[in-house]
C-alpha cells in the first residue's frame, strides 16, 4: 500500500514537472526524470524503514510480559519503581522575590558536586529558569505536615506558601535562592541545565545547623529525614544503623 501511494504521488509529480519543463522550454526531460527516479528510490527506502521501525515498536509494546517464578509482575508503570524515594524540598525566588517551595521525590546525586531532579512544569521550574539557582533541603519528621503541604499546593495558586506554612527564609549568600530556616540541612545550587524535564544543578555549598551534627558531621539520627513510600503512598522514617558501609561484607569477601 505504501508503495502504491508513493508511486501514484510520483506519477502526479512527473506529469507536473513535464508541464513545467514544457512551459520553461527545458531542452531535455532526462534530468527531470532521473531526479524523479532517484526521489522514488529514496522514498521507497524511507517508507520501508519507517514501516519496519513501526512494526518493531508495536511488537515490542504488545509483547506480553513473562511471569517471574515465585513473584508478582506489576509491569513498568506501577508506582513502585524505585523505593524508598527522598523527600527533596526545592526552594526558589519568584519574580517578586517571594520564596516558593515544592517537594520532589524523583531526585538523586549525579556526580560528586551535582544533583539531578526530574520535574514537570511547575512554578518552581519557571522560577529557577529565571534565577538560575535553587536550594535543596530534606523533609524530616518534624516537618511532615508543612513538607506535604508544599507538595500539595502550587505557588501559582498560593503566592505565600512559606508564610502560610509558618516557615521563614534567609537569602543564600552563595546563590540567588532562599534558604528555608526550618530545614536544618541545605544544598545551595546553581542550574547547570534544565531540558526535557531533567534539572541538573551544581552544588555550590552545603550548610547544616549545629543541631544535626555529631563530631562535625551530619548525623541522620539527629536530622531524622523522611522518605516517600510510593507503594503505600505515605512517608516513612529511617530506621537504625544495621551495618557498616564497606565493612559489613568483608566477612563474605574473605
Amino acid at each position: 500500500m505504501a508503495f502504491l501511494f508513493i508511486f501514484s504521488k510520483l506519477t502526479i509529480s512527473t506529469n507536473y514537472i513535464a508541464i513545467l519543463a514544457d512551459n520553461n522550454k527545458i531542452r531535455s526531460m532526462k534530468h527531470a526524470r532521473n531526479f524523479i527516479l532517484t526521489l522514488a528510490a529514496l522514498l521507497m527506502v524511507a517508507g520501508c524503514n519507517n514501516s519496519s521501525n513501526t512494526n518493531t515498536k508495536d511488537m515490542a509494546n504488545n509483547e506480553p510480559l513473562q511471569e517471574v517464578a515465585g513473584r508478582k509482575n506489576f509491569g513498568p508503570n506501577h508506582a513502585l519503581v524505585t523505593t524508598p524515594q527522598p523527600c527533596v524540598m526545592i526552594a526558589t525566588w519568584d519574580e517578586n522575590r517571594k520564596p516558593d517551595v515544592m517537594m520532589a521525590a524523583w531526585a538523586g546525586q549525579l556526580d560528586a558536586k551535582q544533583i539531578v531532579i526530574s520535574l514537570s512544569k511547575h512554578k518552581t521550574t519557571e522560577n529557577l529558569e529565571k534565577t538560575g539557582a535553587f536550594t535543596i533541603s530534606f523533609a524530616d519528621e518534624r516537618t511532615v505536615a508543612q513538607s506535604d503541604y508544599f507538595g500539595l499546593v502550587s505557588g501559582n495558586n498560593e503566592p505565600d506558601k512559606v508564610g502560610k506554612a509558618g516557615f521563614t527564609v534567609t537569602p543564600s549568600p552563595n546563590v540567588n535562592a532562599p534558604i528555608i530556616n526550618e530545614y536544618p540541612l541545605t544544598l545551595e545550587c546553581k542550574v547547570l541545565s534544565f531540558k526535557d524535564g531533567m534539572l541538573i544543578g551544581e552544588i555550590i555549598n552545603q550548610s547544616a545547623d549545629e543541631c544535626i551534627l555529631t563530631d562535625g558531621k551530619v548525623d541522620l539520627a539527629k536530622l531524622k529525614p523522611i522518605v516517600f513510600d510510593a507503594a503505600g503512598v505515605c512517608y516513612r522514617a529511617l530506621g537504625e544503623v544495621v551495618g557498616k558501609a564497606w565493612g559489613a561484607g568483608k566477612a563474605i569477601a574473605e
